[in-house]
């Protein structure tokens, strides 16, 4: 595919029709600039969405975000609705690392007077925070007990004292997607998971100190908690080895699903199965669980946050109040207005984010007006953004946004290039404090091997499905 196949729209969104391929079932549709589908077409994440829509049981249009990158399969920054119950689910579509998402925490601690306390609050956080490749977690649980966190998430962690109720109430499906089924989930998926709830992993995973830089829209700051100028976390995880295998397992289960249900695919990494079918169901149960592993991750992260940031300035300003948490890497049962009619599907975001706008049902209180926050991490030494869903984006992209800045260099290729003292040398001399659990894992994940965020950002505002709201600006940064 390349830029001759598409059709733009405006300048921030494009299309891709049915008529490119014969089998494709809904067409192709892009927000992006054409800077950003120039930096896009290097990679094949344009046939992949093109291959993502001939998926059976298709509405609508197969939505790309301009943090599109090549995936497994499916890109990421993709979005795909299904119809609800007879369409398939693709494991692929959703993601390995189940519910990745990102939690947003504020404090009443302004940045200059918290100067010279940053060093040991970046040591604290990088203590009480276990990172890295198989790393172990904060809390070792039995079997048993991990059960309990597949099947109630974060509910799971305010019974243990990890959560308060207004955790819960300012994340995404309340911390807890109802229907887990534990029991779909394999051993050696729990097995993986059971020793490493409370860590933060490796890769593009973080927990990041930024100070407010600049507010856009002072009425939905405000209802968030954030002024210019104060301190704010962002944990930036997902549900670890667990949600890892238990993609693996299903996407080699369904090699035989498709061929049972007749289904023909372009790329047999899009290996998918009907929803109503007790291949598609056992996927859901067990995707579902892992989405809760995921939630009581970054909440028993979010407690370890807290603590660090207690100890370092022993006051009643440093406790962090939750913004929200948003997850990424998910498929949805939802009812979205598609060509006129309400009706139920099943969005796979993969690398994409929700982002409901004002009155959507299940939004707390407060956001109901301003609509769902949006966070919206950058790379190490860039800006990070909070956003707010619109109407708009309900109406033409499944109340969806992007996700990140999106990668533009592989791994190997970021390692190829940049050196880890080099970079941390960088970084340091802007002032970002940084603890790193490898040098190499953090040249894989320097500023260089992502798209701009604030273009990014920009795109998805000026397209209509975001709106902003602030812009926060790195002072430490913690990676595995």
């Amino acid at each position: 595919m390349n830029i001759e196949n598409l059709i733009q729209i405006s300048d921030y969104e494009w299309e891709i029709p049915t008529d490119v391929r014969r089998d494709m079932r809904v067409p192709v549709r892009l927000f992006a600039t054409r800077e950003l589908i120039e930096q896009i077409i290097s990679d094949k994440s344009l046939d992949q969405a093109v291959n993502a829509a001939t998926l059976p049981g298709l509405v609508g249009s197969v939505i790309v975000m301009p943090d599109m990158h090549q995936g497994y399969g499916f890109p990421i920054g993709g979005v795909a609705a299904t119809e609800f119950p007879g369409g398939v689910v693709s494991p692929g579509a959703i993601g390995y690392d189940i519910n990745c998402g990102v939690r947003l925490l504020a404090s009443k601690i302004e940045l200059e007077s918290a100067r010279s306390h940053l060093d040991r609050l970046a040591t604290l956080l990088n203590k009480y925070c276990p990172s890295g490749v198989g790393k172990e977690g904060a809390l070792r649980v039995t079997t048993k007990e991990l059960d309990h966190v597949l099947h109630d998430g974060s509910r799971w962690a305010m019974k243990n004292n990890f959560a308060t109720e207004a955790d819960l109430a300012r994340t995404e499906e309340s911390g807890c997607l109802e229907d887990a089924k534990p029991e779909k989930v394999s051993d050696r998926a729990k097995e993986r998971g059971r020793q490493q709830i409370g860590s933060l992993g490796a890769g593009n995973h973080f927990i990041e100190v930024d100070v407010v830089d600049e507010i856009f829209d002072e009425n939905a700051a405000s209802i968030m908690g954030l002024w210019a100028g104060y301190l704010t976390v962002q944990i930036h995880c997902g549900s670890r080895g667990l949600g890892h295998q238990i993609c693996t397992d299903y996407v080699q289960q369904f090699q035989s699903a498709v061929k049972k249900y007749g289904i023909d695919l372009p790329d047999r990494e899009l290996v998918c199965a009907p929803m109503d079918t007790p291949e598609g169901q056992a996927y859901l149960g067990a995707m579902r669980a892992a989405a809760n592993f995921a939630f009581a991750n970054r909440q028993l992260l979010a407690h370890s946050a807290r603590r660090a940031f207690e100890e370092t300035f022993k006051s009643r300003d440093a406790y962090l109040h939750q913004v929200y948490d948003i997850c990424h890497n998910m498929g949805k049962i939802e009812t979205h207005e598609v060509n006129g009619r309400r009706m139920k599907v099943c969005v796979h975001r993969k690398g994409a984010t929700r982002a409901f706008g004002p009155g959507t049902p299940g939004l707390p209180p407060e956001y109901q007006k301003i609509g769902q926050p949006v966070i919206i991490p950058g790379s190490m030494g860039t800006a990070s953004w909070v956003l707010v869903g619109t109407k708009d984006s309900m109406a033409r992209s499944f109340g969806s946004s992007c996700h990140g800045a999106g990668r533009v260099m592989s791994r190997a290729k970021a390692k190829h290039e940049v050196r880890g003292d080099a970079l941390k040398k960088e970084l340091e001399e802007q002032g970002i404090k940084v603890r790193a659990g490898s040098l190499s894992g953090l040249a894989e994940e320097s500023p260089q091997a992502y798209k701009d965020v604030d273009r990014v950002v920009e795109t998805v505002s000026e397209a209509g499905i975001a709106r902003k709201v602030a812009r926060l600006k790195p002072v430490a940064v913690i990676k595995g």
